[in-house]
């Protein structure tokens, strides 16, 4: 399936409300605000179907094509019924090519630690400030072979070139540890043999 296009034609709104939004989603549009850089907030409708497709990724960027002049724009919040989860609104931030933005992006795991553990993704994302138009869709991290007690810290994951960590470079991303029983296991079996150590009549 073709990954939809991030060129979008928009119209200008000129009515505002509950009752004009609703009318805007029976037409298969969403309502969104343009802002940011000093100009003045724009009010816009979107094409629902093509903006549900786009925002399956996250930190989407938008080329917004406004009475034929084409603006670029990040999504900064996205509003949603709480029930239906249909798209409510958006909030868009103007940026430029060249531009580094601070976004919060997904760390994804690959590989498998060694058997028998378990690796525990302690910290799901992690900010990073990056150029607009080159925004990642994850960060993948291997976790391939690590053993218990094993960690990965924020400042150990690679970054896309250009990318500057904000997060805590001393965060917890990754921890690698047995099952609950095993560990209790492990932990009565070394009180036993420092009890059995200390019963030991000395020679």
């Amino acid at each position: 399936m073709a990954e939809a296009t991030n060129k979008i034609v928009a119209d200008l709104r000129v009515k505002f409300g509950k009752g004009a939004a609703r009318k805007l989603r029976v037409l298969g549009k969403i309502p969104a605000v343009m802002y940011g850089h000093g100009t003045t907030p724009v009010h816009v409708a979107l094409p629902a179907h093509q903006i549900g497709l786009l925002l399956r990724r996250a930190n989407a960027v938008l080329e917004l094509d406004i009475d034929g002049e084409s603006h670029l724009t990040l999504v900064k919040d996205v509003q949603k019924d709480p029930f239906l989860q249909i798209i409510e609104h958006l909030d868009l931030i103007v940026i430029r090519k060249g531009e580094k933005v601070q976004v919060e992006v997904s760390v994804h795991l690959n590989g498998e630690s060694a058997p028998g553990t378990i690796a525990d993704l302690d910290t799901k994302t992690l900010l990073l400030e990056v150029e607009a138009t080159s925004i990642p869709q994850n960060l993948p991290v291997s976790v391939e072979g690590l053993e218990d007690g094993d960690q990965i810290r924020a400042k150990d994951v690679v970054l896309p070139t250009g990318a500057t960590l904000i997060s805590d470079e001393d965060a917890v991303v990754v921890f690698v540890h047995l099952p609950a029983e095993e560990e209790e296991e492990e932990e009565e079996q070394a009180e036993a043999a420092e009890g059995d150590a200390e019963a030991a009549p000395a020679e």
